[in-house]
């Protein structure tokens, strides 16, 4: 299945959210912060005890951002431009109005 997250703009936030699955559902909290030294934002996955999964994932659209944790089997996450298609990342104002996170889970 496919799931869509909207992504806010608001600086060091956290948030929670079940991804739909075939198989079955997938209960996760969120950290989600921008790295002004890099200048791209960051996102933390925790299981429903907040227990860590994947920390400090860069928010870069173009490929799978889970691909490289495909061992845990928690699906593939993508970060796509809804928005402008002129703006390459998602900076300080467009994450929450040009991109959006969808995440496939079977």
């Amino acid at each position: 299945m496919v799931s869509e997250i909207t992504l806010s703009g608001n600086p060091n936030q956290t948030f929670s959210a079940i991804i739909p699955g075939d198989k079955r559902n997938l209960s996760l909290n969120f950290t989600q912060s921008f790295n002004e030294q890099a200048g791209y934002w960051v996102l933390g996955i925790y299981d429903s005890a907040n227990v860590p999964i994947v920390t400090e994932i860069p928010l870069l659209p173009g490929y799978n951002i889970l691909g490289q944790y495909e061992y845990l089997s928690i699906g593939e996450l993508y970060v796509v431009n809804y928005g402008d298609q002129a703006v390459e990342k998602p900076d300080e104002t467009n994450i929450g109005t040009n991109f959006k996170l969808v995440w496939v889970l079977i």
